[in-house]
C-alpha cells in the first residue's frame, strides 16, 4: 500500500477534476457552435474553460451512454432535411480531453426534441418531442451510432389551458426499473411505457397514464430514492406534486403540492428543472421569470414539501441545473443571460450559497457531468 500512496496524491487533483458538458441553443448571436465544455474542480468549485468540444444544431438537452463512451444529443428544431421534425446525434467521447467525434444524426420522429435519456443497458435512447407531442425510442448500435427510429407513440388530447393546452407537449422521459414516465405538459399526463432494450421497443402499460392536477402541465419527473413517491414539476404553475409511486402500476393519487415561488411573488413565471439531493431529503426547482432556485424539504415519510428559500441564480432564465457528482456544488445555467453560476450546497440542510464563481457561455440550457 506505501508503493501506491505517491501514485495516489499525484492522481488526487485529476480525480477532483470532472468534465462537464454545456447543451446551448445555436440560434442567437452569443451562442456557441454546439456543445461546449468546461473541467469542474471538485475541491474548489470552480470551472476552467475547454471550448467547444463538437458543432451540432441547438443541441438542448444531453444525455451519457452507461459505458461513458458516448454522448447523445436531441438538436431542437422543427425541421431537418427539409422535412418537419428535429433530429438526434451521436458522438464518441475522449474521456481524457472530453473532445466529441460526431458518429452519425437520425430524424427525431417529431419537431422539437426536447428530451433524451439512455436506458441502464446501453441498447436505447428515449426521446421526447415537444412540438411533436410524442415519444419515440431509437437502438443504440454497439458502435455507439443511434439508429433510425424503432417506435414512436403519438400522444392525444388537451388540457383547460387553451394557450398552452392545445394539444399534446412531450417534455421528458424517465426510467425507472420496469416502467418508462413521460410527462406530456399539454395533456396533464404521465405516459407510462415498457421499454424492450434489446429491440428498442415500446409498448403502452397499463394504466397507459396517471393525471396530475388539471392545467398542471407537467414538465420533468424525479423519483424519490426509496420508490415510494413521485415529484412532479409543473412548469405553467412553477409548482411541485407528490404522487404515490408503485413500481408496477406507476404514479398513484396526488398526495400533496407546494408552490414552488413566494407567496408573494405576482409576476410571470415558468419552471424548468427539478432535482433529489442523493438522500432524497432536499428538493430544487428552476423558476424562470422569478430567475430563482426554490429549495424544499421533503418528508420522507409523507413526500411532503416544505419551500425553504428562493435563491436567485445570478442571471436571466434559469433551465437546467445539477449537483455535481460529490454533491457538495450546484451549477445553474441561465440561458438568457449567457452565465453558468456555481453555488454550494450545505451537506446537512441542503441550502445553497453563492460561491461568487461563474463563468459566461452563450444560451446554456443543459448541463451533463462526466462521471
Amino acid at each position: 500500500m506505501k508503493a501506491l500512496l505517491p501514485l495516489a496524491l499525484a492522481l488526487s487533483p485529476l480525480l477532483s477534476a470532472q468534465i462537464v458538458y454545456v447543451g446551448a441553443y445555436t440560434n442567437t448571436p452569443a451562442s456557441p457552435k454546439g456543445i461546449v465544455a468546461y473541467r469542474f474542480d471538485a475541491s474548489t468549485g470552480k470551472l476552467a474553460p475547454l471550448g467547444l468540444m463538437a458543432e451540432t444544431t441547438s443541441p438542448s438537452f444531453l444525455a451519457l451512454a452507461p459505458n461513458g463512451k458516448f454522448l447523445y444529443a436531441v438538436n431542437e428544431t422543427d425541421q431537418f432535411e427539409g422535412k418537419p421534425g428535429g433530429a438526434v446525434s451521436a458522438f464518441s467521447i475522449d474521456r481524457t480531453t472530453g473532445k466529441l467525434t460526431f458518429l452519425n444524426q437520425v430524424a427525431s420522429k417529431g419537431a422539437a426534441p426536447c428530451h433524451i435519456v439512455i436506458d441502464p443497458t446501453g441498447k436505447a435512447a428515449l426521446v421526447a418531442n415537444y412540438n411533436g407531442g410524442n415519444f419515440a425510442s431509437f437502438p443504440i448500435l454497439a458502435d455507439g451510432k443511434i439508429g433510425e427510429a424503432a417506435s414512436v407513440m403519438q400522444d392525444s388530447g388537451t388540457g383547460p389551458d387553451k394557450a398552452r393546452q392545445a394539444g399534446p407537449h412531450a417534455h421528458e422521459m424517465l426510467i425507472q426499473d420496469k416502467l418508462v414516465l413521460g410527462a406530456d405538459l399539454g395533456t396533464d399526463h404521465v405516459q407510462l411505457f415498457h421499454l424492450d432494450a434489446a429491440k428498442a421497443t415500446l409498448t403502452a402499460a397499463s394504466p397507459a397514464f396517471a393525471a396530475t392536477a388539471p392545467g398542471f402541465g407537467p414538465r420533468h419527473l424525479v423519483i424519490s430514492p426509496d420508490k415510494k413517491f413521485v415529484f412532479v414539476l409543473s412548469e405553467m404553475k412553477s409548482a411541485v406534486e407528490t404522487m404515490e409511486y408503485d413500481a408496477v402500476k406507476g404514479p398513484g393519487k396526488i398526495l400533496s403540492t407546494a408552490s414552488a415561488l413566494p407567496g408573494d411573488y405576482k409576476g410571470s413565471t415558468t419552471a424548468a428543472e427539478i432535482m433529489l439531493n442523493a438522500k432524497g431529503t432536499t428538493l430544487y426547482s428552476s423558476n424562470r421569470g422569478h430567475d430563482s432556485i426554490a429549495v424544499f424539504s421533503v418528508d420522507a415519510k409523507t413526500g411532503a414539501m416544505k419551500l425553504t428559500a428562493n435563491v436567485p441564480t445570478g442571471g436571466k432564465t434559469p433551465r437546467n441545473f445539477t449537483l455535481d457528482p460529490t454533491g457538495k456544488f450546484l451549477l445553474a445555467a441561465n440561458q438568457d443571460s449567457n452565465n453558468i453560476v456555481i453555488f454550494k450546497v450545505d451537506q446537512a440542510t441542503g441550502a445553497l450559497t453563492p460561491t461568487g464563481d461563474s463563468v459566461t457561455t452563450g444560451a446554456p440550457v443543459d448541463l451533463l457531468f462526466l462521471k
